[in-house]
């Protein structure tokens, strides 16, 4: 039974009511609009609410309900393809509604509850089933969706239906409980698996400097900071259409509109690579942008993950992207000093690490309670102020993160994209995959990938004794290493997002175009053993021919004609040994 209290205070989104005895993130309604809110805080008789929309108007004495159960989310069939806000209020149907602005108190439900779907049972009357086992199957985009047993039920299957039903009709009754194709599951909780795996396969992104120097795994975290203009929405983007997993969730976390305007318009009309249809069919779009509700900024990222976990149970890869971060910390930053809690460094409250951990750890790949692998992989942009890595959201997010790609302003400046430093961003799971890469691409891939950053290393050091002394300065052996690594950033680490060939490239590909530049080190290297000059190596036509073969129509027959014409220059040239 509903408890009904009355406002006592309010100071921004943060209500403070009487005479109502609720249990912590129980969801509440204040005032006569019935504004949802959330309880965050309980001091004696007093309850501290977050409300989720515009409070203005609202005065002491209205009253406050207590509903007594926490911020769920709907899961079942119907979310891919949706655009949700922070609390999963569908936009589109609210857009229907009321036009472009919406109207506070307007609640609606995050699954559409008319529309039928075609149930197909896998179990049959009689079989023991347990929580988190598949039931039966309904068709959603081209994905079967798995009607699970919810968790809390278990036992034998005493109904099961077959047929076209809405997600509130019953289409099975085990141990006595009704099974519907919809479950309620709460935000703030992770959702149970059997055990946690290992991350030691990689997410292929078709981007060559995440996917051979910088490889984030399925079920990996991984964070993208950078200032304004850097290019944290493309990657993300990118990542959202390229990468090898099968549903993905893109949450738009405080984020000007324009640019989740821009996400909203181009994801619709953007092309899955896989089936050729809309890469909405398999993406569900949270946004809540700068302009909305503060407090629904912050229960937006659990709304996501809690989605990405479903996918998850039934044995799918699911990626999620958090754009960004920033945002939602800022979000517990203005919460918090409405509760008059003590600051942490540059105002954060003092648990922003703990809710920031929180988050990212519920990401990993696991063996569901099915049996079957899943796995859930986050990306967190973060956009720290005036570009400065060292504030203490990117810090954090650092301490807890196994992938860090450092968006450079330096680099976009000068038209490198993607923007990513090399020097600067790193991943720890390089360990870990180094055992897929040598099976499934190449024995020596590993050795590459190595080669390939000691040569950008070097160049780093060479630059600052290029600037004191010049290039000229240089010997011809150095003079070879900055042209190798020139080649290494202009041939393989730049890449094109909306030139349509070179937007992807295949991990073989990537492979491929490495060996050929080490092929051009090791020849150059004997050369200069042979006394031909630098500039003679430099010059030759084969170089410039593979800087153009990534935009070629046919690259892998290009390249495997680049190697020929490479052998055959440097045999002219008579330094091949």
């Amino acid at each position: 039974m509903a408890k009904m209290g009355k406002i006592n205070r309010i100071a921004g989104p943060v209500v403070t009511a009487i005479g109502i005895s609720p249990r912590m993130y129980d969801v509440v309604q204040v005032g006569e609009e019935r504004l949802m809110g959330e309880v965050i805080k309980i001091v004696g008789d007093k309850t501290v609410i977050q409300v989720y929309e515009d409070t203005s108007g609202l005065s002491p004495g209205e009253e406050v309900v207590d509903t007594g159960q926490p911020l769920v989310a709907e899961l079942g069939p119907g979310l891919l393809g949706s655009v949700y806000d922070g609390i999963q209020r569908p936009l589109p149907d609210l857009l229907r509604e009321m036009g472009d602005f919406i109207k506070r108190g307007v609640s609606a439900p995050g699954l559409d509850h008319q529309k039928k779907w075609a149930f197909d049972p896998k179990v049959k009357k009689g079989d023991k089933v347990e929580p988190g086992q598949t039931i039966g199957i309904v068709p959603e985009s081209k994905f079967e969706h798995r009607i699970m047993v919810p968790h809390g039920v278990t036992g034998t299957v005493e109904e099961i239906m077959e047929g076209d039903f809405t997600v509130d009709d019953v289409v099975a009754v085990v141990g006595g409980k009704d099974v519907k194709m919809m479950q309620y599951w709460p935000v703030r909780r992770a959702r149970p698996f059997a055990n946690k795996l290992l991350p030691d396969i990689p997410l292929i992104t078709g981007q060559r400097i995440l996917d051979t120097l910088f490889p984030l795994t399925k079920g990996g975290t991984g964070a993208i900071p950078g200032g304004f203009g850097t290019g944290k929405t493309v990657t993300q983007q990118q990542l959202s259409k390229w990468s090898d997993a099968e549903i993905v969730v893109y949450i738009g976390c405080g984020e000007r509109g324009n640019e989740m305007t821009e996400v909203l318009t181009t994801f619709p009309d953007l092309e899955d690579p896989r089936t050729g249809d809309p890469l909405m069919e398999r993406t569900v779009l949270i946004a809540n942008t700068s302009n909305m509700p503060v407090a629904a900024r912050e229960a937006s990222v659990y709304t996501g993950i809690t989605m990405a976990e479903y996918y998850r149970d039934m044995g799918f890869d699911v990626s999620l992207m958090a754009d960004s971060t920033s945002r939602w910390a800022e979000a517990m930053r203005e919460i918090s000093s409405r509760l008059e809690e003590m600051p942490g460094e540059e105002g954060y409250p003092a648990y922003l690490a703990a809710r920031l951990s929180e988050f990212y750890e519920r990401a990993g790949r696991v063996e569901t309670m099915a049996g079957e692998n899943g796995s859930v992989s986050v990306v967190g942009a973060v956009s720290p102020p005036g570009g400065d890595l060292s504030e203490p959201v990117t810090q954090n997010t650092l301490r807890i993160v196994k992938v860090f790609w450092a968006l450079d302003s330096k680099l976009r400046e000068r038209r490198h994209f993607p923007a990513i430093n090399w020097l600067t961003s790193y991943s720890l799971y390089v360990g870990n995959v180094d055992e897929w890469f040598r099976k499934n691409v190449a024995e020596d891939f590993p050795e590459l990938r190595g080669w390939t950053m000691e040569v950008l290393s070097r160049e780093a050091e060479l630059q600052e004794i290029v600037q004191l002394v010049g290039s000229d300065a240089l010997p011809d052996e150095q003079k070879l290493i900055l042209e190798i690594a020139r080649m290494i950033r202009e041939i393989f680490l730049q890449q094109n997002a909306f030139h349509p060939i070179d937007t992807y490239s295949p991990l073989v590909r990537q492979y491929q175009v490495l060996k050929i530049i080490k092929r051009f080190n090791d020849l150059s290297m004997k050369s200069l053993e042979a006394d031909l000059p630098v500039d003679a190596i430099i010059e030759l036509p084969v170089r410039y021919r593979l800087s153009k073969a990534k935009y070629e129509e046919d690259v892998d027959g290009e390249l495997e004609e680049i190697v020929k014409e490479m052998d055959k220059q440097f045999d002219e040239l008579g330094g091949a040994a």
